[in-house]
């Protein structure tokens, strides 16, 4: 099989990743997998996250990828290390919420993140806290339900706006200057934080980084002269993932599979 890079997210929201990917890495062979028969992921058990985790790593690799990118916020705080332990020789590059650049943008040190409560609540978020946080004000804020909109293609009904308005309420009551989008997601709706947070607030993202990162990875794995294309996959329906990446990514001549895994 052609060598490719694996990216794979709960669902749909890893295109974000995808589309940096793409950029860093033009031509390159990528086989895009989302787990959207078992998202999101927020709210399930870290049991259950290792177990979905290791199955698409090795579903990727099997299938030719020489590199695997977490396009996923709350998988990476879960299963990167233990993906690390299984795959060795397999350069894997996870995503986590980015404290760091948030808090170096923030001219207030007053910051908000929005993330799954799987996130906000894992080990890794409060080792990134106690690291990077340093004296700024930190609003963390889970946001339960936010992902199964998106994952179900509903990213403009007023059930979701009113979600974007409780959770971002907390961020305006500590008058935050900078939110972290973190969960990957939430840039596929960023109008609708921008729009409940105001013009006063800028929004952090962390995908280009992480494609910065792979495409060094993969400068030392593979060939420069290695070209393909690009393959969509989904445990569930594959008609939402063509949907997100046609509308949102103006990708029109995708055409996603279904794969059971």
């Amino acid at each position: 099989m052609q060598p490719s890079v694996g990216v794979w997210d709960s669902g749909v929201g890893g295109l974000t990743v995808l589309a940096a990917l793409r950029r860093a890495l033009p031509g390159v062979p990528m086989h895009y997998l989302a787990d959207s028969a078992h998202a999101p992921y927020g709210e399930r058990a870290d049991a259950f996250i290792l177990e979905r985790s290791l199955a698409l790593t090795d579903h990727l690799i099997a299938r030719g990828a020489r590199l695997i990118v977490i396009a996923c916020n709350t998988a990476t705080a879960v299963a990167a290390d233990a993906l690390r332990v299984r795959h060795p020789g397999v350069p894997i590059v996870g995503i986590e919420p980015g404290i760091k650049p948030a808090v170096a943008a923030s001219r207030t040190g007053r910051v908000g993140v929005l993330a799954t409560t799987a996130t906000v609540n894992s080990p890794r978020f409060a080792r990134l806290l106690a690291r990077h946080a340093a004296d700024a004000r930190i609003t963390s804020v889970a946001c339960s339900g936010v992902v199964k909109h998106i994952e179900a293609g509903d990213v403009d009904s007023a059930a979701l706006r009113a979600l974007i308005h409780r959770y971002c309420e907390p961020l305006r009551q500590n008058a935050v200057d900078t939110a972290l989008l973190g969960c990957t997601h939430y840039p596929l709706i960023r109008p609708l934080w921008e729009a409940e947070l105001g013009p006063g607030v800028q929004l952090i993202q962390v995908e280009a980084a992480v494609a910065q990162q792979a495409a060094r990875l993969w400068a030392g794995t593979m060939p420069p002269e290695e070209v393909g294309g690009l393959r969509l996959s989904s445990t569930g329906d594959p008609g939402v993932l063509a949907q997100v990446a046609r509308q949102g990514l103006g990708w029109l001549d995708v055409q996603p599979t279904h794969e059971r895994i």
